[in-house]
């Protein structure tokens, strides 16, 4: 039976060849220990010498999370002890985000899937990157073609490479692997005034002119414009040129656990790597993961690839991006994306479809021992259709993105104000009384119902007027934050972009 656990495992492989193992036995093979460095930071702390602690152990905690992930079990990692707590089986329904160590994940290796592995000289290069910031950064990832490649390898010259990297270390030469190719980073930072104000003193000029209207005027920008991030592009630190978007961990988890604008919250459905990781902000990706595999879920039929779920996730995010809808991205993107990091892909939801009730792998490849590192194999899944399952994968869709969904049935099924707002409270009700995990009622069943292309239509229409407006205004936003010179030559980047998409499609 599967009472009392939020997780059933339905494992790839066969169950008799992958006993489940205890926590700490499996990670004992491995040198670094996953508890060292797990004491945390202070949300308040303003110390410096504090948050460069903090920063050292947040750094270490993501290299445990990174040696964790490469345990050959760990797609059957992501779910607790045989014998959860309360605590263990309602994480997902009652989250508490009111941590900042560690250990008061809902379980050890918590999220680990979101560590992904690449060159260890190329991660330290990025890592002293960091540290050429003295404003603190509690939460960093790289993302983008400049970390994980989109394409084959190129064959730049040495001017080339310069004219982007003045000096690029020779682990970032082999990473991009002959195209080189600006680095992007996101920050997440505790005070966004005070940082600025830090940063600024240091680094004023990586700042537009908006920069001379000081820490107040630039904070006011990045937190009432658009997706509240500030974006600060093409700056030469060490020789490697970076673009770097500054965002408040509160404005961070929020988007993630809600999905209220899907601009962050969408670059991390696909792989980044973490370079220092955060407790709270870990849970709240968990939770974006999941729910970027329950919306791919909704979209897809019965029967589908690997390939194709990976690019339904990938593809979210750029349902309502404007770039997609002008000649300013390349139109092979997503393809690109899954195909050139299947393996990542695989890292970060495979651990997540094995937690899934009403999902699984059902294909022969799944047999072979190194089926996980095997990216010339693309598997089949299934998933199961039941109404009543479907409608509980609809109330667990995320609080903002689900209000949406809902308001756009609550037209369609001309549902009286009071009525559905009766319904709702009814529904709030039973969740708060019940120890179960929320279910959906017979509303998300009649959604759940509706012609499948119809329901795909929909859930597409709200995914676009969630990422629309934030995603545009954000957009016009760089050319304040970035100035006029810098935001026009990225504009001009992503149109060759897209004419290159557009020839290589036509080829």
């Amino acid at each position: 039976m599967r009472i009392g656990r939020p997780y059933h495992i339905q494992s790839c492989l066969p169950r008799a060849s992958t006993p489940r193992l205890n926590r700490t036995a499996r990670l004992s093979t491995f040198p670094v220990s996953t508890r060292t460095f797990a004491s945390g930071q202070s949300k308040d702390s303003l110390n410096g010498g504090n948050e460069s602690s903090a920063a050292h152990r947040n750094e270490s905690e993501s290299d445990s999370a990174s040696t964790a992930a490469q345990s050959p079990d760990e797609p059957h990692s992501q779910t607790p002890s045989d014998s959860p707590s309360s605590s263990e089986i309602d994480w997902e329904e009652k989250p508490n985000f009111d941590i900042d160590k560690f250990t008061q994940l809902p379980y050890e290796n918590f999220g680990v899937n979101q560590h992904m592995i690449i060159d260890r000289e190329f991660k330290e290069v990025l890592r002293q990157l960091l540290w050429k910031f003295r404003a603190p950064i509690r939460y960093a990832f790289a993302y983008g073609s400049g970390v994980f490649p989109q394409s084959t390898g190129g064959s730049a010259t040495e001017a080339e490479i310069k004219a982007v990297h003045s000096k690029a270390p020779l682990a970032v030469q082999k990473a991009q692997n002959g195209s080189p190719k600006m680095i992007d980073f996101i920050f997440g930072v505790s005070h966004t005034q005070h940082w600025h104000s830090l940063n600024l003193t240091q680094h004023r000029d990586h700042y537009s002119a908006l920069g001379s209207l000081g820490s107040g005027a630039v904070s006011h920008v990045q937190d009432k414009w658009g997706a509240g991030v500030y974006f600060n592009p093409y700056v030469t630190v060490e020789g490697i040129q970076i673009k770097y978007g500054v965002v408040n961990v509160d404005t961070l988890c929020r988007d993630l656990s809600e999905w209220d604008t899907l601009y962050l919250a969408g670059r991390l459905h696909k792989p980044v790597k973490i370079l220092r990781d955060d407790p709270r902000v870990r849970l709240s990706n968990q939770i974006n993961l999941l729910s970027a595999l329950r919306t791919a879920l909704l979209l897809l039929p019965p029967s589908f690839t690997e390939q194709e779920l990976y690019a339904t996730i990938a593809g979210i995010s750029y349902l309502g991006d404007p770039r997609m809808a002008l000649p300013t991205e390349n139109p092979k993107k997503v393809s690109n994306i899954v195909s050139h990091n299947m393996l990542n892909f695989r890292r970060l939801y495979a651990p997540l479809v094995e937690s899934l009730p009403n999902l699984t792998f059902n294909d022969p490849s799944c047999k072979n021992a190194n089926w996980i590192a095997d990216t010339d194999a693309v598997l089949k899944l299934e998933q199961d259709m039941d109404p009543i399952k479907r409608g509980n994968m609809v109330r667990r869709l995320p609080k903002a993105f689900r209000s949406k969904l809902y308001f756009e049935y609550q037209k369609k099924f001309q549902i009286p104000q009071l009525d559905f707002n009766k319904m709702m409270e009814e529904n709030k009700n039973e969740d708060t009384a019940s120890f179960k995990r929320q279910q959906g009622g017979r509303f998300e069943q009649r959604i759940i119902q509706q012609p499948p292309e119809e329901l795909r239509d929909t859930i597409r229409g709200v995914i676009k007027k969630t990422i629309s407006w934030p995603s545009t205004s954000q957009s016009l936003k760089s050319f304040v934050t970035a100035g006029f010179s810098r935001g026009s030559r990225y504009l001009g980047e992503k149109v060759a972009k897209y004419r290159q998409g557009s020839k290589d499609m036509e080829g």
